[in-house]
């Protein structure tokens, strides 16, 4: 018996797989990107968002990648799929299992010889054990299958905390920005507020018109308007904040203003090293690969299956007897099963696997070109952003400078206070659309950084692990 198990052994290990085994398709990649800045520096595999240098949005991050329910939920995921590949791989071993059983019956004394017991009792023990020889690879190609699925499962999580991490930062920095723009308002409110006070003097002392006085109240009106949308859109980035770290709906507390952030440095990077960096391709890769193997199972079911069962233990009708060793029972047998006809059953899931490969191709394909898209719509956003800031930053100071003269033209009466009026509501739509501007490069860099993905992912990963999972090796 012994002997016979070793050599089914070697032969299930030298057995081949049925089915094509997975090679990386050939990607063509572009040599450059388009838009990529002069001086870059190698920060993909770092903590890029510390670069901002405000101790707040650290912790925030933080407090997301330890709390945030999504995450949660894909954590959660991989344990599952590691569970769906332990399952799966579990037929390549032999199945141990166990029985037994007690009973006691009284028959009828019509059909039973003269002299035998009656009622007659029964006591069972059995240790059995069954055995699918895998000969064609049909079990292992699909625990290929399982564990590229884990390991798309691994690589959803980075995908979760790359999208975590650069929704935290970008909406912190959303947040700051309407702070600034909300100070803008603010600080422009008083000021008119100032000059409506200063024309309801001059007006009842006849100095000005009512024409004048109403259009001071005019601006005024206008920047006062201005402020409760942007007060309405404070809450609800912090909101989004607070969900985004796992609370409730609540305020966030600043760090650093805004104009006071530091701007991160432009990552470096090669379009070719897309095809390891972002989570979205390894998954679709995995994806593939995991079609790529359940072909060879859907082959292997055109061949025999091949199992061996076999049980030891006792049977005896007295209690007391049923460990003597009259009562030792034991049998083995060897199986095996294939098919003749089935209508096209088994061809119809080859061909199903096949399709589904053919599927996870093209979507493998058309994530790497995704991807190359957002790297490239990324670094032009933030080139054309910094320059939308430059002339953006002249702008506000040539508007300041109108808005002075005009003041100085209305007071030594050469203008009409319309030429002031116009001259503020200019500068005041100006400054808010440069804190806008200044908002917009920052997160832009953010977006930089999810698109091209990083070491930075798989670190995060590593240091937010919180199930306790064994990485399977293939």
């Amino acid at each position: 018996m012994r002997g016979l198990v070793v050599s089914l052994t070697a032969v299930l290990l030298a057995g081949c797989m049925v089915g094509p085994d997975y090679h990386r398709p050939a990607v063509v990649t572009p040599n450059s990107f388009r838009f990529e800045e002069r001086f870059v520096k190698d920060t993909t595999n770092t903590d890029w968002w510390k670069q901002f240098d405000d101790p707040v949005l650290d912790s925030l991050i933080a407090e997301a990648l330890a709390n945030n329910k999504t995450l949660g939920i894909a954590t959660a995921n991989i344990e599952q799929a590691a569970g769906v590949v332990m399952q799966t791989r579990a037929p390549l071993f032999p199945q141990v299992n166990y029985s037994g059983s007690a009973s006691r019956e009284r028959l009828s004394e019509s059909f039973l010889p003269a002299g035998t017991p009656n009622p007659q009792s029964s006591f069972q023990l059995l240790a059995g054990a069954n055995w699918e020889i895998d000969l064609w690879g049909r079990v292992r190609r699909l625990t290929q299958a399982s564990m590229a699925d884990f390991y798309a499962t691994r690589e959803a999580r980075c995908g979760v905390i790359l999208s975590l991490v650069g929704s935290v930062a970008s909406n912190y920095i959303e947040l700051l920005t309407l702070d600034r723009q909300l100070e803008i308002a603010e600080s422009s409110l008083s000021i008119y507020g100032k000059s409506v006070r200063q024309f309801e003097l001059k007006f009842k002392h006849g100095q000005v018109s009512q024409m004048d006085l109403e259009q001071a109240k005019t601006q005024y009106e206008t920047a006062a308007a201005a402020i409760p949308p942007i007060k309405a859109r404070i809450v609800q980035t912090e909101n989004a904040i607070r969900i985004l770290v796992g609370s409730n709906p609540g305020p966030i507390r600043r760090g650093k203003p805004l104009t006071a952030l530091r701007l991160p440095a432009v990552p470096s990077g090669l379009p070719s090293q897309l095809l390891e960096r972002r989570p979205d391709i390894v998954q679709a890769e995995e994806n593939l690969i995991a079609a790529n193997a359940r072909i060879g199972a859907a082959q292997a079911l055109y061949f025999p299956t091949i199992s061996l069962t076999g049980a030891l233990g006792t049977a005896s009708s007295d209690l007391s007897n049923l460990f003597t060793g009259p009562a030792r029972i034991w049998s083995y047998a060897g199986s095996f099963t294939g098919p003749i006809f089935n209508a096209g059953a088994i061809a119809g899931q080859v061909k199903q696997a096949k399709a589904a490969r053919q599927a996870a191709l093209c979507s493998y394909e058309n994530t790497i070109i995704g991807a190359f898209r957002d790297v490239e719509n990324a670094l032009s956003t933030h080139a054309q952003l910094l320059a939308q800031l430059q002339a953006q930053k002249k702008l506000v100071e040539a508007l300041r400078q109108y808005d002075r003269l005009a003041v100085m033209l209305y007071d030594g009466g050469y203008t009409q206070y319309l030429t002031v009026l116009y001259a503020e509501a200019q500068l005041f739509s100006a400054e808010l659309n440069y804190a806008q501007i200044e908002g917009s490069v920052l997160a832009s860099l953010v977006g930089i950084y999810q698109a091209m993905g990083g070491g930075w992912v798989c670190r995060a990963d590593q240091l937010t692990w919180v199930g306790q999972t064994q990485v399977l090796s293939r």
